[in-house]
């Protein structure tokens, strides 16, 4: 492990500079945090002195070059230099997730008019934040911005927003049980990929004995030479049945696995499927900067959300929040006539779009289509429950980093401490750690009170100097508790076949969601791509006349 020396919101809700934190440069800033030399880690941990750190933003990395970020630029062209409509399509779109957010933006780039109805008070989705009284914020997940994201790169990119991404120092850093309070990092240097990925393995000798890497690396051997057709044949089997027909050691599991599986999915690698690591792994050792991670500069609602909404209200869209959905109404043939709402209202458009969760959308099926095997087949995707937490310290806490820890507790998946990553939620003096609770099945129906305990218990082993299970240590001043009880869809054996197209077999009907067909699986960037490969599904039917059926032309209406 090396320290870095060793190694190398609105405007107005931004904390301004003081103390130890301060920005310069516009986009760079820096925290100074008190942290333990990979050095000193040799001897009794409690004769460590802590070093004044400089911890701060790197430069944007040089993705744009890259074969699967030009894919996806030219996607967004073709949607933007689509032969403008005749006469605009309205489209009618529930949810305002990413996917539906997404699917929006592209459909007005193409020329046509979205509205999306959201059922609560905030955009976002799975990445909804909100604010409490004393003006802090809480999220519905710790999330991360890779490298590897290249459709949500292109997005920030054409809202104009790539500023607003902080990205970290190229390294994976990993929590150490076996001594409580130390960290094991993999460093990626500035080689071309699979080079740098390769050396950070081999470089880290805290994790994998050589020969326990040299096994790992010849049970890869077959999807690096097989390629995606090798990758897509292992959605048969579990991690832990991949490892053990690959003759991969045990520990691979306990020391890496586990921690991956866990911030994968949500899931241990009993349960997930090893398409679903190969992908990533697959994304990451393809591409130099695939790995590097960066964190929004604020909430997601404001600081991601509202710049997509507001692009496409400028095209003539809108978004309606409070408006949920409580039927998909049918006519005869089995096409959508409209949307009818909770508050009585009903939407009508020209085609209809359902960018909820697949848990939602399963409730919402028309009779009439439920035994058609599009729909059928979306009963073996079921949403794996999760919990965030964030507890707020009355202290700074040292045995920190600028980054996402994996944190290999059982009960914790991934976590960071905010007030260092984060410049909307910036604080030089005291902590706020948001941390994933996963698997989180036996929690999710727990009290929030039970749910802090287990999870200061495992701070306690993170942060032994600084954080007692009891509170002795550092106070707890608040804490804010997020469930959701059906989050992502889980990524279980032979769930790929079950993923259905954004195109469905009834005219003027979509889907979009990360749960529907697309290379990234259960992410930000599947819900992205998911959104913009909708879009590309209603202007292609629109521009071959596939929709004629619709007409005559229903204007947009809300009647009651």
């Amino acid at each position: 492990m090396q320290c870095l020396p060793c190694a190398m919101s609105s405007p107005g809700a931004r904390l301004q500079p003081q103390s130890a934190v301060g920005w310069r440069g516009g986009d760079h800033w820096e925290n100074l945090v008190a942290i333990p030399c990979a050095r000193l880690h040799r001897g009794n941990r409690k004769q460590f002195s802590p070093l004044r750190v400089v911890c701060k933003d790197y430069p944007r990395p040089e993705i744009d070059s890259t074969v699967n970020f030009l894919e996806a630029a030219a996607l967004s062209a073709s949607l933007r230099n689509a032969p403008r409509p005749s006469e605009p399509l309205k489209i009618v779109i529930a949810g305002a997730g990413l996917a539906g957010l997404s699917t929006a933006k592209y459909v007005a780039d193409a020329g046509h008019i979205p509205i999306v109805l959201e059922a609560r008070d905030v955009l976002g989705g799975k990445v909804a934040a909100w604010k409490d009284k004393d003006g802090d914020w809480y999220e519905t997940g710790l999330h991360i911005f890779f490298g590897a994201y290249p459709n949500v790169q292109n997005l920030f990119g054409e809202l104009g927003i790539n500023d607003r991404l902080q990205w970290k120092e190229h390294s994976m850093i990993f929590a150490r049980p076996d001594k409580p309070g130390e960290f094991s990092r993999f460093d990626f240097p500035e080689l071309p990929a699979p080079f740098n990925g390769v050396l950070a393995i081999l470089k880290n000798n805290e994790m994998l004995t050589w020969p326990e890497k040299i096994r790992f690396a010849i049970g890869l051997l077959p999807a690096i030479v097989g390629g995606q057709k090798y990758v897509e044949a292992q959605d048969n089997l579990t991690v832990k049945e991949w490892m053990i027909k690959q003759g991969v050691p045990e520990r691979v599991n306990d020391e890496v696995f586990i921690a991956m599986s866990k911030a994968l999915n949500f899931i241990n690698p009993d349960e997930l499927s090893m398409q679903c690591v190969l992908i990533a792994l697959n994304r990451f050792l393809q591409e130099s900067h695939g790995s590097k991670m960066a964190f929004l500069d604020g909430n997601p609602p404001e600081r991601l959300c509202t710049p997509i909404v507001d692009h496409f209200s400028k095209l003539g869209g809108e978004v309606r929040l409070n408006s949920q959905l409580q039927k998909i109404v049918v006519n005869d043939d089995g096409r959508v006539k409209h949307f009818a709402l909770t508050d009585g209202s009903i939407v009508e458009g020209d085609v209809y779009v359902s960018a909820m969760p697949v848990d939602i959308l399963k409730l919402l099926l028309p009779e009439s289509w439920k035994e058609m095997p599009y729909f059928k087949k979306l009963s073996k995707l079921v949403g794996v429950p999760v919990i965030n937490v964030h507890i707020w310290f009355d202290r700074k806490l040292k045995n920190t980093y600028d980054h996402l820890l994996f944190s290999r507790s059982p009960l914790l998946s991934v976590y960071a401490d905010m007030s260092t990553t984060c410049k909307e939620y910036a604080d030089p003096n005291k902590s706020m750690l948001e941390l994933v609770f996963a698997p989180a099945d036996k929690w999710i129906a727990r009290s929030e009170e039970d749910i802090l305990d287990a999870t200061m218990q495992e701070l306690a082993k993170l942060f032994p100097d600084e954080i007692a299970a009891d509170g002795s240590k550092a106070k707890v001043l608040k804490y804010h508790i997020v469930k959701t009880p059906r989050s992502v869809y889980k990524t279980v054996p032979d769930c790929e076949p079950c993923r259905p197209l954004q195109r469905s077999p009834l005219r003027g009907f979509y889907l979009a969601g990360d749960f529907t067909k697309q290379k990234y699986l259960a992410s930000m960037e599947g819900a992205v791509l998911s959104g913009k490969l909708c879009a590309m599904s209603i202007v292609q039917d629109s521009n071959s006349g596939a929709l004629l059926p619709v007409l005559p032309r229903k204007t947009m209406s809300v009647t009651r």
